[in-house]
């Protein structure tokens, strides 16, 4: 079948992208779903800087590659061996396919799922095939196994989560990333108890994710770190207690004022090197700090060694949360329902497909949360 899908050809383009148009909108020929995979129809799919990285070179992925990591859809076709998904049914992606079987899988940190690490890193889905082409001979790879800036995509069951139907699309893409990523971050990696201190470095959408997930789990004060005054207006509606504004005052200086001394729980969501330092200086005496962004793979981080054995503080890294997408993506949207976790304040604007290019402009900028690219229903 055909599908109109955004493409990067070329890494490292530069900027404005609105100009140098790194992502290419060309129609594709696409395989239908082989054994264990199935045919969705993208119904929406964010803009995250987990892409970003893929258009800057920050993550260095096979090219030519459908982006887009966050996304849901409509099942449209199973391939043989799928037994538990009916075309109509409403799905959510996981970006990292979790085998089930392999040492981390059977430990239960599907998160790290070592099969589905490698199929990632290769641009094929887990089940070892690539399902784009163009021109009938020359293949076009998926990126995190879901390639969700396409109409239409093949995906590894692995990969896929049911969904209810009645929560809205643009609001259901939000837990394949920003969402399972920020609040597992508080709840399965952190752990962090009610009345608890955290201080979040980031008001992107993953670290909004953090703020609302702290909020849920109870911690007090919620503190938010950024440079721009939107965001961390943006932050207190999500639940943060106290903002910063990192352009006009020393960050963990003002944190630890706060907090007499620093946080229990401290999280960075931006993938920056300083910001890291940063965290782990604003977290107390047996406090702990949380890295979740993605920074350069040659990029090093400079610790007082003696904090980790004098003052007790641990550094950790969360990766997609720490979840089990099969049980946890379910368990936040029923969180949604209640009203604990306000999702829609991530969503800054709805796009086209065709604005992709103009949206990761903004994004770079800093300008906004999350933007959903909305698809026209075939």
């Amino acid at each position: 079948m055909k599908t109109i899908a955004a493409v990067l050809h070329e890494r490292g383009l530069p900027k404005p992208y609105a100009t140098s148009q790194p992502l290419v909108i060309e129609e594709l020929e696409l395989d239908g779903p082989q054994e264990g995979e199935v045919l969705v129809e993208m119904t929406a799919a964010g803009l995250c800087h987990s892409d970003l990285s893929v258009l800057n070179g920050t993550r260095l992925w096979p090219l030519p590659i459908v982006i887009g990591h966050e996304a849901c859809g409509i099942v449209r076709e199973v391939g043989h061996g799928v037994k538990d998904l009916r075309e109509g049914e409403h799905v959510v992606f996981s970006f990292l396919p979790t085998c089930g079987h392999c040492p981390m899988c059977s430990c239960g940190r599907p998160s790290l799922c070592e099969p589905g690490v490698m199929a990632n890193r290769a641009g094929k889905l887990i089940t070892g095939g690539v399902r784009f082409w163009k021109g009938g001979a020359s293949r076009v790879h998926h990126h995190s196994g879901i390639a969700g800036y396409s109409q239409y995509s093949v995906v590894a069951r692995e990969s896929i989560v049911k969904v209810p139907q009645d929560i809205p699309p643009e609001t259901a893409v939000l837990f394949g990333c920003a969402i399972m990523t920020g609040v597992g971050a508080v709840i399965n990696t952190a752990k962090v108890p009610a009345g608890t201190s955290v201080v979040v470095f980031g008001m992107g959408g993953v670290g909004l994710s953090v703020v609302m997930g702290a909020r849920a789990a109870g911690a007090h004060p919620i503190i938010a770190v950024d440079v721009l005054d939107s965001k961390l207006e943006l932050a207190k509606q999500c639940g943060a207690t106290h903002v910063v504004n990192a352009s006009r005052v020393d960050p963990v200086a003002a944190v630890r004022d706060l907090t007499h001394g620093g946080v229990d729980h401290a999280f960075e969501a931006v993938g920056n090197v300083k910001v890291i330092e940063q965290a782990f200086a604003s977290a107390k005496r047996g406090g702990r700090a949380v890295s979740i962004g993605l920074t350069h793979p040659d990029s090093k981080i400079t610790l007082p060694a003696l904090a980790f054995a004098a003052e007790e503080k641990v550094l950790m890294g969360s990766y997609m949360g720490s979840c089990v997408p099969q049980r946890d993506i379910p368990r936040y949207m029923e969180l949604y329902r209640t009203g604990a976790l306000p999702v829609d304040l991530l969503r800054t604007r709805t796009i086209s497909l065709e604005q992709v290019n103009e949206g990761f402009d903004l994004l770079d900028s800093g300008e906004v949360a999350r933007q959903v690219i909305r698809f026209a229903r075939g």
